[in-house]
């Protein structure tokens, strides 16, 4: 089965959609992964209109899902950063959007920076097979 990936990030207002690119790139490449391989990016709520990230979706053929500052906040993530929690109210944005939208995931390549955009790619749940939901081994 080929590995899914949501990319979580975390952009500055006015991060230009390139500079996403290729941060996301980078993370792809530290996990020997394609393009192909990621099925979402998700941010801060507040974050969905941002020009960048919108642009860095459609090239990827992806949806832009936003999550709320609670809810961020919330998830236990390896690299908090207190200028986020001032910032926007949550210590994470890219780590914890990653994480709150693969349920039961792992995070594969923490938070990548550049001087406006923060990345990271968390595995993607696979989806269980019509038997694996059914508990039948055929």
């Amino acid at each position: 089965m080929e590995q899914r990936v949501v990319v979580g990030v975390g952009a500055r207002r006015g991060a230009d959609g390139a500079e996403v690119l290729r941060l996301i790139d980078s993370a792809l490449a530290a996990a020997a992964l394609p393009r192909g391989a990621v099925v979402l990016l998700a941010t801060l709520d507040a974050k969905t209109g941002e020009p960048g990230l919108r642009s860095a979706a459609l090239a990827l053929g992806v949806p832009l899902v936003g999550h709320p500052a609670a809810l961020l906040a919330g998830v236990p993530v390896p690299h908090p950063s207190g200028a986020a929690r001032t910032a926007v109210g949550t210590p994470s944005v890219a780590e914890a959007a990653a994480l709150a939208s693969a349920p039961g995931g792992v995070l594969l390549v923490p938070k990548l920076t550049s001087p406006t955009v923060a990345v990271a790619l968390a595995a993607a749940r696979p989806r269980a097979t019509p038997a694996e939901r059914t508990g039948d081994p055929t």
